[in-house]
């Protein structure tokens, strides 16, 4: 089975202000051109009926507010030992369910390599749109994002399919 490259996530709740910077960015980065074997997913609230996409891709990236405790704006990068044994890290129901969902997959025989982009959220509240604070990260997020997403590419290169 030839694996696919990368699957960019954007997961979150568009209703709830700010935690919908994951969908929002994954909406406006799929408008742009990318090369075979990247693909986009608006994964909204990430159930774990969606960890069988896991198994088809090298890498996933996913996109994400993230309660870290610095100021709203902060952009964080995470890979998967961060979830997974971070105990300070604040885990969200979305990080549970991707643990989750990368173990089924585990168990699968697949092991798809995980990074998570995400930024500290200003507002959590009942409304569509993002707080001004987030709407101003937003381009600056979109960069780091594309940044991530050619790295990945390019560690991929030498990488054959399996």
């Amino acid at each position: 089975m030839n694996l696919k490259k990368l699957l960019v996530l954007g997961i979150g709740n568009i209703l709830l202000k700010d935690e919908g910077i994951g969908v929002r960015a994954v909406q406006e980065l799929a408008k742009r051109e990318w090369p075979e074997g990247v693909d986009f997913l608006d994964g909204g609230t990430f159930t774990q009926d969606l960890f069988y996409l896991f198994e088809q891709y090298r890498h996933i990236l996913v996109l994400d507010c993230i309660k870290g405790g610095k100021s709203p704006g902060t952009i964080y990068k995470l890979h998967q030992k961060d979830l997974l044994y971070n105990e300070k890290q604040s885990i969200s129901l979305h990080d549970i369910d991707l643990l989750d969902s990368l173990k089924m997959v585990e168990l699968l025989g697949k092991s798809p390599e995980l990074t998570v982009l995400g930024v500290e959220p200003s507002q959590l509240e009942w409304h569509l749109g993002l707080s001004p604070e987030l709407e101003n990260v937003l381009p600056t997020f979109l960069e780091v994002v594309t940044k991530e997403i050619q790295k990945i590419l390019s560690d991929g290169i030498n990488k054959t399919d399996v």
